[in-house]
């Protein structure tokens, strides 16, 4: 297996400038990006600052011997994955057995053939590109378990997670913590005049206009239908008030459009001020003052005028 130019770095940590060179050569006939080590510690440098695809460890070096750098690199989480094959002039297998259980991926024995060097190191980088798409696949199904699928917005599975940390943190520090919870007004008027792709369109340009109001560490997010909730970590009454009077400015100032229509929308919310004795509780009380901002009109924010308590 051949790599493509460019695509795969192998870094050959051994501290003959001979073997390195020979290394080098075959490698980079095959097409691999290459760079070089001197030693142990050179080689733990080189990884936490530019890490490689394959490393190629020396197993006997003055110094740091090949296995304190493996103990090493798998110490480290960010370094933990890299494909480890040891070279070694030892015949011994319990120093082969040595390195395998300590987390290499490979070894080869010195004198070696070109193609076994260049199979071995292919098969090692086919690992760690296997593992770097596990990992980035891993990262795609976590975002998504997160994320509402329609408005992008956080959805209610991450809000409560969010709402328990910052909730914790909150009664640890003595600091204020803020809810809001706004609903989007006659929504059904919406879906049942204009149909559900007009509501679907709504609810995304609700959320476009509400994450553009957020500032540096609010986290919002869909609650539920056209719910949308709001956690203003460090945030009292009068900053939380603020943010959500300018979003519901922003709303009524400027309709919607869906298919060409206009649609006018309006929001209500409720400002909750915590940390209060739980979660549920915080959202419960701005679920409350929601419907009062709702039984007086719509159209409005309702804001808690409790004193936080931080008993707990």
């Amino acid at each position: 297996m051949i790599a493509e130019p460019g695509t795969t770095t192998v870094l050959i940590t051994d501290d003959s400038l001979v073997i390195r060179a020979v290394v080098r050569s075959h490698l980079e006939t095959a097409g691999y990006n290459v760079v070089e080590a001197v030693d142990g510690r050179a080689a733990i440098e080189h990884c936490q600052q530019t890490p490689p695809d394959v490393i190629l460890l020396d197993i006997e070096m003055p110094g740091l011997d090949g296995y304190e750098v493996l103990a090493v690199l798998k110490a480290d989480p960010l370094l933990t994955d890299l494909p480890v094959v040891f070279l070694t002039t030892l015949t011994d297998m319990d120093n082969v057995l040595r390195g395998l259980r300590g987390g290499a991926h490979d070894y080869l024995k010195k004198p070696f053939e070109p193609a076994e060097l260049v199979a071995r190191v292919a098969a090692a980088a086919h690992v760690k590109k296997l593992q770097d798409q596990l990992r980035l696949r891993n990262s795609e199904l976590d975002l998504l378990s997160r994320t509402d699928v329609l408005t992008g917005l956080n959805n209610r599975r991450h809000l409560e997670w969010v709402l328990a940390h910052y909730h914790a943190d909150s009664l640890r520090h003595h600091d204020p913590l803020s809810v809001l919870l706004l609903d989007i007004d006659h929504f059904k008027r919406v879906n049942d005049g204009f149909g559900h792709p007009a509501g679907d369109v709504v609810l995304t340009e609700f959320a476009s206009r509400l994450r553009a109001e957020l500032r540096e560490g609010d986290v919002a997010g869909r609650w539920g239908g056209e719910e949308f909730l709001v956690v203003l970590p460090r945030t009292g009454s009068e900053g939380a008030f603020a943010l959500a009077e300018r979003l519901r400015l922003a709303i009524e100032a400027t309709p919607m459009h869906a298919d060409g229509v206009a649609i006018s929308v309006t929001v209500s919310g409720g400002c909750a001020l915590g940390p209060v004795g739980s979660v549920t509780e915080l959202v419960g009380r701005a679920d409350t003052l929601l419907y009062s901002a709702k039984g007086a009109g719509r159209n409005r924010i309702a804001v808690d005028s409790a004193v936080p308590s931080f008993a707990g």
